[in-house]
């Protein structure tokens, strides 16, 4: 019986550790600025954390082409909210280099809200 209870007892300390671990890996709550390169120059995005998450993101600055960089940011930035990372969201057809700069730009917004 005793080895029942101190397997047990171990169990939950295990999960206990593990989901505060995940916890403490999250995002810092906040408004944090990330730059990339896009097919024309400096992308600069700020990116908005709540609840640990992206809520939003925000262009601040960007020379892209009218007309191909519209889809690629709107695209991307709905695709990033909810997310804690850029994982799993793809570029823009005919939009590549400015998509890779908007991932660029989040991803460096994001490591400075870890």
């Amino acid at each position: 019986m005793k080895k029942i209870v101190s397997l047990a007892a171990s169990a939950v300390l295990s999960i206990s550790i593990l989901v505060g671990c995940g916890s403490s890996a999250g995002l810092k709550d906040g408004k944090y600025t990330g730059e990339g390169t896009g097919n024309n120059g400096p992308i600069v995005l700020s990116v908005t954390i709540k609840d640990g998450k992206i809520s939003e993101v925000v262009v601040d600055k960007e020379e892209e082409t009218d007309g191909i960089w519209e889809g690629a940011i709107d695209s991307i930035s709905k695709a990033a909210v909810g997310k804690t990372s850029t994982d799993g969201i793809d570029t823009v057809s005919e939009a590549t280099n400015s998509s890779k700069g908007i991932l660029e730009a989040i991803d460096a917004a994001l490591a400075k809200a870890k």
